[in-house]
């Protein structure tokens, strides 16, 4: 009773966007820190091994091929969720816009598709960043595991959970949800793991 009584007192201070800005500008984050900004902590990230950056070589290969210029691809940038979380997803598919999102970062609601390449993150993935992404309204997220070669699709965000969840080890043709006519090919995505 007293420990749990004493953990209500206590307060943590979530970092807003604004201030995680203002830390890197002052050099108390590196410029080349591997951190993100989840739901006002500075979460970081961990280095890509080698098959994370060969699927995330394929994938940015793939991804940019289906896309053509219906949509933008962004690789590992910031994407502004709210004042407290700006996450840097491995890949994010957006609405097109003619600016690029030089004048400020990519919302929620500019997003189609996130994609999280696990290889060893899949828990957190799945348990802290799959939720964020639903709270937001963003569309459809895949999480794809390197480690145990499997594509996670995860589709209608209702109530901070995705409603539709499929899993398979032989991804082929998958088409967005957000954008039907938009379809990637898969095949092979997990070839050589």
């Amino acid at each position: 009773m007293v420990a749990t009584m004493q953990e209500d007192l206590v307060r943590r201070h979530r970092l807003t966007v604004h201030e995680y800005y203002r830390m890197a500008e002052v050099g108390l984050l590196a410029p080349d820190a591997r951190v993100e900004l989840i739901e006002g902590e500075i979460i970081d990230m961990p280095p890509s091994g080698t098959p994370h950056a060969g699927v995330l070589g394929r994938l940015t290969r793939l991804l940019l091929a289906a896309a053509g210029t219906r949509v933008a691809v962004r690789v590992q940038l910031p994407l502004r969720l709210d004042e407290f979380s700006e996450p840097e997803p491995d890949f994010a598919v957006l609405k097109w816009r003619e600016d690029e999102y030089t004048a400020a970062h990519p919302m929620a609601s500019d997003t189609l598709l996130v994609i999280e390449v696990s290889q060893s993150s899949l828990g957190y993935d799945r348990n802290r960043k799959l939720p964020l992404y639903a709270r937001h309204g963003i569309p459809e997220a895949w999480i794809v595991d390197v480690a145990n070669p499997r594509l996670h699709t995860f589709r209608c965000p209702q109530d901070g959970q995705y409603a539709n969840t499929s899993t398979t080890s032989q991804p082929g043709m998958v088409e967005l949800e957000a954008l039907p006519e938009l379809k990637v090919d898969l095949t092979g995505l997990f070839a050589g793991l």
